[in-house]
């Protein structure tokens, strides 16, 4: 998988886009800055956006071609994030430590997926919030993005469970339409969580 991504990545071109992923920018807007981790956040589009509005920024992904885009962007923008090169399993994270944890299309197997969102939970602070915006299983057929993957692809009922400690305040599966550079193109099938601690 490394593999994959580091090819993805590799070219000049941003594979996503530049612009943050909407759900995420709306949260971001309606908030208060503070801490903020994006895991498997890319080429950075999300943690450049969040750093802009004034958040302190930790990012992390298992791919170097995708970490070198993320910082000579930043770099060009002319602010700082925090971007380590780390996959979900090894990923070391302290507790009551983030505002927001941020997963957006981070997508993980089954075996892994719901031990890796309890960390995830556990590294926010008291009223920090998860937000996601990630593929649903209904994605399975769409040519719009995604894994082919049926079981990187989440659930509703995954997500509920998975996230049963905090407060849901919105988990939906919905259909929105993609415009996130060539590989998140046209309608796809999401399911968006925002959970408070």
């Amino acid at each position: 998988m490394k593999d994959f991504w580091n090819e993805r990545y590799d070219g000049e071109q941003f594979v996503y886009g530049l612009t943050p992923n909407t759900f995420f920018k709306q949260f971001i807007d309606t908030h208060n800055s503070g801490t903020i981790l994006l895991p498997a956040d890319g080429e950075g589009r999300n943690s450049i956006y969040a750093a802009k509005k004034g958040w302190q920024v930790d990012a992390f992904d298992f791919s170097e071609e995708a970490k070198k885009k993320a910082l000579n962007l930043a770099d060009q923008e002319g602010i700082k994030i925090n971007y380590y090169i780390s996959d979900f399993e090894s990923v070391e994270l302290p507790d009551s430590h983030y505002d927001v944890v941020a997963l957006i299309y981070a997508h993980m197997p089954s075996n892994i997926r719901q031990s890796i969102h309890r960390k995830l939970s556990d590294s926010l602070k008291s009223g920090g919030y998860i937000i996601m915006e990630a593929f649903a299983k209904d994605q399975i057929n769409r040519s719009s993005g995604g894994p082919k993957n049926r079981d990187m692809l989440y659930s509703v009922e995954d997500i509920k469970k998975d996230f049963e400690t905090l407060d849901i305040q919105q988990l939906e599966q919905t259909t929105v339409k993609l415009d996130e550079g060539k590989h998140h193109q046209g309608e796809g099938e999401v399911i968006r969580l925002r959970a408070k601690k």
